[in-house]
């Protein structure tokens, strides 16, 4: 029985937390509010504290990083995080596997693949990228093992209203109403189901290979139109989708910290973004959910 740490226990951290548990790891599932899941063992921890976390990695095979800031704190929540979770590694010799997203490519020109040039001039991706940068210098020095696992957007039950295939976009399909949603919805999006996302991370932390990024097997990229057609059909309804004007996120990004970050990224929806997945698929053996599957649990979870 393998005694892993899993730091975060929302929809990623703990989707991983009951995948590790039904395998048979042992698991201490650190959270700031000390949330407990079935068949962990919970404490509560600041993830900025390194004494506290390294404490929590002893004896630790694994670290998985799967907390996440409020979007608007990221500068200023993200680097003590990730200092503390690279010392607990060097310190208990777990290796770190990082839960991280795409936003360090910056605008893609095609499919990106695990060695696409990391071109982020955005914030948030800067920001993402030095903790990664700092995790894999501390590997290649020999002081730690540490991978990122890279996600798009994610969608599956329990997705909230601020997920771009989240709760309010099932609703409005179930509702017949309109969702409106950031970008182009007609433009093709990689979407990442969430037990795949558990999966690769797993995977991640069972391979030999470390000091690289993986990415989550997502499927075919597909327009949030489609996937309304999609949802009408499964729903037997009548929900429509559309993209919020530009303009409008913009003016309300300069009186809302939450807006102007949605604003910043949403780029990400207004150009074809679409993650490729092949050489993670082929070394560490995951696959995505097939679709028709990952959209229908998700659908009938709202209902």
């Amino acid at each position: 029985m393998s005694h892993q740490l899993v730091v975060g226990a929302g929809l990623i951290g703990g989707a991983l937390a009951r995948r590790l548990v039904a395998r048979g790891d042992e698991v201490l599932l650190a959270t700031r509010s000390g949330t407990a899941i079935t068949g962990t063992r919970a404490i509560t921890l600041d993830a900025g504290d390194i004494e506290g976390f390294a404490a929590a990695a002893s004896g630790a095979a694994t670290i998985f990083l799967c907390t996440n800031p409020p979007y608007t704190q990221w500068p200023t929540a993200w680097p003590p995080v990730f200092a503390a979770a690279i010392e607990a590694a060097r310190r208990s010799g777990a290796a770190l596997v990082m839960m991280g997203n795409l936003y360090g490519y910056g605008a893609p020109d095609g499919p990106m693949t695990e060695h696409s040039p990391e071109l982020s001039t955005e914030t948030k991706g800067r920001v993402r990228l030095a903790g990664w940068h700092a995790a894999l210098s501390a590997h290649e020095r020999g002081d730690i093992r540490a991978v990122e696992v890279r996600a798009s957007d994610y969608f599956g039950p329990g997705s909230t209203g601020t997920a771009h295939l989240g709760e309010a976009f099932f609703h409005a399909a179930l509702r017949s109403k309109k969702a409106m949603v950031v970008g182009d919805p007609a433009l093709p999006h990689s979407w990442s189901y969430l037990p795949d996302i558990a999966s690769t991370l797993a995977a991640a932390a069972d391979s030999a290979e470390w000091g690289r990024v993986w990415h989550v097997p997502s499927g075919e990229a597909l327009p949030r139109t489609v996937i309304m057609d999609q949802l009408n059909a499964h729903y037997g309804s009548r929900g429509r989708v559309a993209g919020y004007p530009q303009w409008l996120l913009r003016s309300l990004g300069a009186v809302n910290p939450l807006m102007r970050e949605v604003e910043a990224s949403s780029y990400q929806f207004r150009m074809p973004f679409v993650i490729d997945s092949a050489e993670t698929e082929r070394l560490l053996g995951v696959r995505a959910t097939p679709w028709p599957e990952a959209l229908a649990t998700t659908a009938d979870s709202y209902r």
